[in-house]
């Protein structure tokens, strides 16, 4: 499992304790703490994509010719 899945998941489990809980203030609290665990998933991801592009992009890269040997 990946980080981002696992951020993913910590979400879920706020959610559930977001649900299960009867005071409105700790539903509020519960859910943004979710939705910070979401961001962190979503910048994850973001930072995984950023790094397979650049990875390609060096692997697919023309040598540099040295032109003064």
């Amino acid at each position: 499992m990946d980080v981002s899945d696992r951020f993913l998941r910590f979400a879920a489990e706020c959610e559930v304790m977001a649900k299960s809980t009867s005071s409105p203030a700790n539903k509020v609290v519960w859910r943004r703490i979710a939705e910070r665990w979401v961001r962190c998933a979503q910048w994850m991801e973001q930072r995984n994509s950023l790094a397979q592009t650049e990875a390609s992009m060096k692997r697919h890269r023309k040598p540099e010719r040295n032109w003064l040997h």
